[in-house]
């Protein structure tokens, strides 16, 4: 390596190959030169990479490079500088890779797929070259020579020929007529029967042979009335009257297969041909005289038949109605009617649609009215049906259907005790007992068998007891009542009435009694709701149930009746209703 020795020392444009790893910049004396032998520079060793010029650009100022930190070119004053295909870090010393394929600057062609390298970058094909064909070097496909390389699979007696992306095997002798070569070259039958298409005449079959075929005639069987071809390839109608007298000298008229005879013209209508003779026709020539029902003519005479449902008479012509009764068909009752018959079924069966004979049993409970049938339980018997109730609390009413409630207290036949009132619900009983709260003293009352079980507690205060005598509750009544299951709730009902002695005025009177309706408690609150009503011209509550309750179920309703008089509640009766659900709706 030479060194200029310049004034200024700079360098006007160096360029350096890629192999050459270091540069090395000297300040020479004024006009003077000094070699520097390649083993003053530290070498390593060259990689065999594809040289890449790089410019590196003369500064200005001090040229000295002395202990300079550049990782790869110094160009004086201490700048560094980088290789082509690098870039000059940020902290002026190291150099980092360009990416040309990102940057754009690299040149490779449509189909090739750009990518970086460290310094560099590399062009290659994107698609592979298919079979048949390798990848050069150049990313250029080359046709691969099978029949050079010997990676072709012809057999022994065959010859190799490449061709472009493969090859081709031809046999090296040909076959004898007949024949063709195989893969392997070997040679084998041409079936002429498969490749060909009808080597043979109409009429024959083609049979493949070893090395050719054979043609043989169709063997053809032809029904009556046909005979074969002479190509023997189908068959053809034979035309009987053209062969002689197959009528016996009456006229012949030729049908497909067959032939028809005629009689003389003129009588078409009343002969018929048998055997080759004309014979009237009876039943043609007296239509509706000689039978009463069918006429069928017969060879030289006539037949005489009955319609299903009659029989012939004793005349032979006429007809008489059959009792098919008599033969039983029906399975339970039959009635004959003119020409036929009618089965009939006993009551609890119905006739079955399938043979219009047999009975078969109704099942009263699957009908779209089973449901209410029974009140309870419907079991289907045959021809009949039979109606159940619970096991306990009702009994099956005369009618056979309905379930009653047994009134155990009525009956006597309850457990009730002695200080106990026996309230009857449907389906059972409740012995009831209510006691009256402090202050309030119980009214006389009924039987303990009394239906209405009402139990009146009225107050009774002591004359000094303040409280007592300020509370406003005069009357607290227990009432019980029983409610059947209803499923099927369309609108509220009418359950308790409550009466009071204040008249109902249209319009509002000054100083007159009001009394407003409250429901102070309840175990099923929104099941129940109180009306104000007016009825005979006195003021009425009445207790509705809203919405169903599925029994089994025992509910307590508190109502209270607050008799108002100038806006103040003067006094006011409580009602306790009792209601005892049954899970039943009857």
């Amino acid at each position: 390596m030479t060194a200029l020795r310049d004034p200024s020392c700079e360098l006007q444009g160096l360029f350096l190959g890629r192999r050459c790893t270091h540069t090395v910049k000297t300040c020479c004396g004024k006009n003077t030169t000094e070699e520097i032998k390649p083993n003053d520079v530290n070498e390593e060793p060259v990689t065999e990479e594809p040289e890449v010029n790089v410019t590196v650009k003369p500064t200005e100022g001090s040229d000295t490079c002395t202990d300079s930190n550049c990782s790869q070119l110094c160009v004086g004053n201490g700048t560094c500088a980088c290789h082509d295909g690098y870039q000059l870090h940020k902290d002026g010393v190291n150099c980092q890779d360009v990416n040309e394929c990102l940057t754009g600057s690299h040149n490779c062609m449509l189909g090739q797929a750009c990518i970086n390298t460290e310094g560099s970058f590399r062009c290659q094909r994107e698609t592979g070259c298919g079979t048949g064909y390798e990848l050069k070097n150049d990313n250029s496909c080359q046709d691969i020579d099978e029949c050079t390389l010997g990676t072709h699979n012809c057999g022994p007696d065959f010859m190799c020929t490449n061709t472009a992306g493969s090859f081709r095997c031809h046999p090296k002798e040909r076959c004898a007529d007949g024949f063709t070569q195989d893969a392997i070259g070997s040679c084998i039958d041409i079936n002429e029967c498969v490749v060909n298409t009808s080597p043979c005449l109409p009429g024959q079959t083609c049979v493949n042979t070893e090395g050719s075929y054979t043609c043989r005639r169709n063997t053809v069987t032809c029904g009556r009335g046909y005979h074969l071809t002479e190509d023997g390839a189908h068959c053809e109608d034979i035309d009987e009257c053209r062969t002689g007298y197959v009528c016996g000298g009456h006229g012949c008229i030729n049908l497909v297969g067959s032939y028809r005879c005629e009689c003389t013209a003129g009588m078409n209508h009343y002969f018929i041909v048998s055997i080759r003779t004309c014979y009237i026709n009876e039943c043609r020539h007296y239509p509706g005289r000689l039978c009463a029902h069918k006429c069928d003519n017969t060879e030289g005479s006539y037949q005489c038949s009955c319609t299903t449902g009659f029989k012939l008479s004793h005349d032979g012509r006429n007809c008489e109605d059959v009792n098919e009764c008599e033969a039983n068909p029906c399975s339970q009752e039959c009635a004959n009617v003119y020409g036929s018959y009618q089965c009939y079924c006993r009551r609890g069966y119905q006739l079955s649609d399938m043979d219009g004979i047999t009975c078969e049993d109704i099942d009263e409970c699957a009908l779209p009215t089973g449901g209410h049938v029974c009140s309870y339980s419907c079991s289907n018997a045959p021809g009949s049906f039979y109606c159940t109730c619970p096991t306990t609390g009702y009994t099956l009413a005369h009618n056979g259907r309905t379930c009653q409630d047994i009134d155990e207290c009525a009956a006597g036949i309850h457990t009730c005790s002695f200080t106990e009132s026996c309230f009857n619900v449907q389906g059972g009983f409740r012995c009831l007992s209510f006691a009256c709260p402090p202050n309030f003293q119980q009214a006389a009352r009924g039987s303990r068998q009394d239906a209405s079980v009402n139990v009146r507690c009225i107050k009774a205060c002591q004359t000094n007891d303040i409280g007592c005598n300020l509370d406003p509750v005069h009357l607290i009544t227990h009432t019980a009542l029983s409610l059947p299951t209803f499923r099927d709730y369309s609108e509220p009902e009418d359950l308790v009435f409550l009466r009071t002695v204040a008249a109902a005025n249209p319009v509002p009177v000054p100083g007159a009694t009001d009394v407003f309706f409250d429901i102070l408690a309840a175990d099923d609150q929104f099941s129940f709701d109180v009306q104000k009503r007016s009825h005979q011209g006195m003021i009425m509550g009445v207790v509705r149930q809203v919405k169903p309750i599925i029994g089994p179920r025992d509910l307590v309703l508190e109502v209270a009746m607050n008799y108002v008089k100038s806006g103040v509640i003067s006094h006011r009766n409580i009602v306790i209703v009792h209601f005892f659900v049954s899970e039943f709706w009857f």
